[in-house]
């Protein structure tokens, strides 16, 4: 699960070709940034040039999908996708801050998406609601980063993705809505502000 522009993996629409010509999977946030080489003048994208990224990619999705909750942190670029035809979010995608390329978020948008990714063979119905996901992660938090809170939710397709911090946006964790357990997005590296985006 390196970090590999030829790897070409199988689930959803939006991981086959991308503008560069680069056939990707995993994307360069797999390993949370651990593999992240930069030259001292390495600059980010623009968050314009992030946003048609993540549009360009979000079109592989149907014409019906919608970039939502555009958050931005020192390695990446986040943002939901949005079914407008069902108001259902359906899938989480990443931008790198520094190559612009977009791809699918690693972890619970790939293990457990039940719409695209590895949970699409799950059976039965969700064991946790959007409610008791949140009392999981609430008592998760208690251990991992004393004194944070849920400060906001997504419902995906098989799990919830939840932001936390003790005051601002520190990091993202998601729960699983058939098992119960709990993914950190560890990924991400510092929450840097967060964009609306209109129309």
């Amino acid at each position: 699960m390196m970090n590999n522009p030829g790897y070409n993996y199988s689930y959803g629409p939006g991981m086959m070709n991308n503008n560069s010509g680069h056939k990707y999977g995993y994307g360069p946030g797999m390993m949370g940034n651990m593999m992240a080489i930069y030259y001292p003048e390495s600059k980010p994208v623009t968050q314009d040039e992030a946003l048609k990224s993540l549009e360009n990619f979000a079109s592989q999705y149907g014409s019906n999908i919608q970039v939502e909750d555009f958050m931005i942190f020192s390695g990446n670029y986040y943002a939901v996708l949005k079914d407008t035809n069902s108001s259902q979010d359906i899938a989480e995608v990443l931008v790198d801050r520094y190559s612009g390329l977009a791809y699918s978020e690693p972890g619970p948008n790939m293990m457990w998406n039940t719409r695209f990714g590895a949970g699409r063979t799950t059976t039965g119905g969700p064991e946790y609601d959007i409610n008791e996901a949140k009392k999981l992660a609430g008592d998760f938090l208690t251990g991992y980063l004393p004194g944070a809170q849920v400060l906001g939710s997504n419902e995906m397709p098989g799990y919830y993705t939840f932001d936390f911090g003790r005051q601002d946006i520190e990091g993202m964790l998601s729960v699983n809505a058939y098992s119960g357990q709990i993914w950190v997005h560890t990924w991400h590296g510092p929450y840097l502000g967060e964009t609306n985006i209109t129309g």
